[in-house]
């Protein structure tokens, strides 16, 4: 939302006026304003349509807990509850995924809102519903009359404060009822939230107009051999010959750079608006051992996915108990979900526990269309003219007109080329490029799946082959699936649709679409997907590292991975245990803070003669005996973040893009470390100089560089230097950190924390920002299960339960997920009783 627009400006007028009212009114009605939307948690609520009675305890931090005696009962007080606390991150995120900001905050979302329309995410959803099971669709009906019964007992700033200030800005706006669409429609987004090829693709292409094919993949290294994998044995796999394919043609991408600059805007632009923020070290950690390693002889699991820290918080901690669990009602559990879904997403139930990470496939490509020069809807395929199917998309946009948008569609996915703005080809683009073209994308997003069957299906599962069995309907965002059972056993599997493409290609580059050489011939069959059960050595690691060896495994499944140093980390945790693995260990292992890549670069940094006495005696002094860690006290984790900053701006700035920064994520710490001994390289060359660096050069200027900044920010003293002094984090509310003011009423932070990009307690920071706080990733819960004593199960979130600005519950675990403590992961219900502060009940 960077442009402003007469309607926005006076909203924001407005806002300021309402601001002054407030103070001149005195904080009281204001705060009863902002009370009155706190749900009720005590006595009795009478929803129409439950079988029978359903009792909810909140427990001391919040979290629900829901008996039942039918699962449709379950489901419906779900829905109700979730909209007690979260409706407004409900009512957004529909808006958002359905492509109608518009209809919510007026004209200066209809960009955005015409970029979804077109790629068609509620399209998709419509067929997907049209298509789903009676079964998946009570579901979804008992969730959504739930919410529909909170939306009928309440109204304007008692849903939430937020409705307070959209007034201003949509006068008389008033929530439509819940429906399944709206839920189905939210996996898109976070397909979207957790894509990868697509930005990679066109941050290649960007690069290759510029640079040479090899410096290109020096800047895209393949995985580190010394690495692990997550799947190991490879036996029954092969399914193919895996053979790499040749380098881009440049003189394509030069010509395709301004098109894809602008698709990358666009996508960029609904990053902004939907809360995540694409970097290469988002990801996540999970981990099981099994018996065989433990202190109790049973299974444990831990997982903490790495997502935008927003406020409210993307998760929902719930319990979900039918009482008794029987075949009419078969769910006993407890973990988290997403505010509008049903059920939950990660946790455990009464016989398995389930974790997930990104497996980062690439399941997005671009195809050249050629269009018919006399015929718009029309486009070539195979040498013969075929008809795109069109669609006429109404934007309704508050207190405007409405905009009928035309979407027109190819067998390869929509057709976006007014929305990118491609310009003409030369001939020497290296492909016979027509005059008449478009761009259209193909992604495995806009096929309908039955995602959320698998999501059902692992609430349910009982054993592993329940648990894969569901997994074969989880078909996007592909995810590292990692199960723990009371048993003893662990397992894995990955799913997802994983395109195999014809004619060689790789999806690095857009393909031409009109000759069909270049076609999806299908998807990696279930069956050859990799998956492990029980491995000898007794654990499972996944860190968004690669899953196979591809080479072995014969088909590709990602152009990129995580480079694997949160994974060989964990490993080497595990494998370096001090005795048997217990829940305390397993807690350590989340708040680890090593850091492998200053491992690497230490012993070079230390050998370099620098420029002067000072600057040496301050690299002994405060790295001389640092431990690599990033702890929130360390002045030597404060000094290397610095220099590694630093060092990544000298050796690459010069040679990228206009006003192109080097992230900092483990791509850049494997392109430093693979040519660290060839001290000439090309890199280390500053191309502004008529000198000629070397690695020593670049280092010494890094160096000094990082003294001078750390001097100008925390002083001369060096032992006054602190990471967490540079390092925090703040939580951003969707909307209303737009607005001046009103924002710090939403806004919470900064919270010091310790950790950073690609450690385990993997608080991401950039260094292409000219700050240290945490600006992308981080544990957006930590989860540990005890597979032998559920009720040695531990958890931590961000924020916390409440959706509601000023609740007790708003962010009062922020302070702890900060220090890396855990609280219970209650599942007793006589604990839960005894600690509840709560007991709701709901009757038909």
């Amino acid at each position: 939302m960077s442009t402003m627009s007469p309607k926005l400006r006076r909203f924001l007028f407005g806002l300021v006026g309402v601001v002054l009212a407030l103070s001149i009114i005195g904080s009281y009605w204001f705060q009863q304003v902002k009370r009155a939307s706190y749900p009720q948690i005590d006595g009795t609520i009478t929803l129409t349509g439950l079988d029978g009675p359903v009792d909810v305890y909140r427990d001391a931090n919040g979290v629900p807990h829901i008996y039942a005696s039918t699962e449709h009962d379950l489901f419906m007080a779900q829905g109700f509850i979730h909209a007690q606390d979260r409706f407004w991150q409900m009512d957004f995120q529909r808006h958002t995924s359905a492509g109608r900001l518009s209809e919510l905050l007026g004209g200066n979302t209809v960009d955005t809102d015409i970029f979804l329309r077109t790629l068609g995410w509620e399209r998709v959803a419509r067929q997907e519903l049209a298509a789903i099971d009676d079964e998946t669709l009570s579901t979804l009906q008992a969730y959504a009359d739930g919410v529909n019964a909170y939306l009928a007992q309440t109204s304007g700033t008692d849903i939430s404060l937020e409705y307070l200030f959209l007034n201003l800005l949509n006068a008389g706006y008033e929530p439509q009822p819940w429906e399944p669409l709206n839920t189905l429609t939210w996996a898109k987004a976070m397909a979207w939230d957790l894509r990868d090829n697509m930005d990679t693709e066109i941050d290649r292409a960007l690069l290759l107009a510029l640079l040479t094919s090899e410096q290109v993949a020096e800047l895209y290294p393949p995985y580190p051999e010394d690495r692990p994998y997550i799947v190991n044995d490879l036996t029954g796999f092969a399914t193919g010959t895996f053979t790499p394919a040749p380098a881009p043609d440049a003189a394509l991408a030069a010509q395709l750079a301004p098109a894809l600059q602008a698709a990358q805007t666009q996508a960029r632009a609904l990053d902004s608006i939907l809360g995540s923020i694409l970097d290469e070290s988002v990801g996540s950690n999970s981990w099981a051992v099994a018996g065989s390693r433990t202190a109790s002889g049973a299974a444990l699991l831990a997982n903490d996915p790495h997502l935008t820290a927003n406020i409210p918080h993307i998760w929902y901690q719930v319990g979900l108990h039918c009482r008794p669990k029987g075949p009419d009602c078969g769910l006993d559990m407890v973990g988290f979900s997403f505010p509008g879904v049903p059920s939950i997403i990660i946790g455990h139930n009464d016989r398995i526990a389930w974790g997930f990470t990104n497996v980062g496939p690439d399941v997005m490509d671009l195809f050249i269309e050629k269009l018919n020069p006399e015929n718009p809807y029309q486009y070539e395929f195979e040498g013969e003219w075929r008809e795109m199917d069109v669609v006429t998309e109404s934007i309704v946009v508050a207190g405007g007109e409405t905009i009928d948008l035309e979407v027109r569609l190819t067998h390869h996915g929509p057709l976006i080329q007014d929305l990118y703005g491609l310009d003409t080809f030369s001939e020497d683009a290296g492909i016979d490029l027509p005059e008449n073209y478009g761009l259209a994308l193909s992604w495995t997003a806009l096929q309908p799946n039955r995602t959320w069957n698998a999501v059902f299906g692992f609430a349910h599962a009982q054993n592993f082959e329940e648990f894969r069995a569901a997994a074969r309907d989880f078909a996007v965002p592909s995810q590292n699936l990692l199960y723990a059972d009371v048993d003893g056993n662990i397992g894995y599997q990955m799913p997802g649709l994983i395109p195999l493409r014809g004619g060689g290609a790789d999806g690095r580059m857009p393909v031409p679409g009109w000759t069909g050489e270049f076609e999806w011939e299908g998807f990696i069959p279930f069956e050859q997907l990799p998956w492990v059960y029980n491995p000898p050595e007794g654990y499972i690691v996944t860190a968004n590292n690669a899953v196979v060896d591809e080479a072995a495994y014969g088909i590709q499944i990602a152009d990129t991975w995580s480079y694997g140093s949160r994974a060989q980390r964990i490993l080497d945790l595990i494998l370096n245990a001090p005795g048997p693995i217990d829940v305390a260990f397993f807690q350590q292992m989340q708040g680890d803070t090593y850091y492998l890549n200053a491992e690497t670069l230490m012993p070079v940094l230390a050998a370099v003669p620098l420029e002067n006495d000072e600057l040496t005696a301050l690299r002994d002094s405060v790295l001389g005996g640092w431990d690599y860690r990033f702890e929130q006290d360390s002045p030597g984790a404060a000094l290397f973040a610095a220099f590694w900053k630093h060092l990544l701006r000298e050796t690459y700035v010069d040679n990228l893009p206009e006003d192109w920064f080097p992230g900092g994520s483990d791509r850049w710490s494997t392109a430093v470390s693979n040519m660290l001994d060839d001290e000439s390289n090309f890199w280390w060359d500053d191309a502004g100089t008529p000198e000629r660096e070397t690695r020593d050069d670049i280092f010494n200027r890094a160096f000094a560089a990082a003294v001078a900044e750390l001097k100008d920010v925390q002083g001369n003293d060096p032992t006054g230097w602190t990471w967490g002094g540079l390092h925090g984090i703040t939580f951003r509310h969707q909307v209303m950190n737009n607005f001046p003011l009103i924002n710090s009423v939403f806004n919470e932070g900064p919270f010091p924390t310790s950790g950073g990009s690609d450690m385990v307690n993997n608080t991401n920071w950039n260094t292409g920002n000219d700050h240290y706080g945490v600006s992308g990733s981080s544990p957006s819960f930590r989860m540990i299960v005890d597979l032998g004593n559920l009720n040695n199960s531990w958890f931590i979130q961000p924020t916390g339960q409440s959706g509601h600005a000023g609740h007790p519950h708003y962010i009062d675990l922020a302070p702890l997920w900060a220090q890396v403590e855990f609280l219970p992961l209650h599942w007793d219900l006589t604990t839960i009783q005894d600690e509840s502060e709560g007991h709701l009940q709901l009757v038909p």
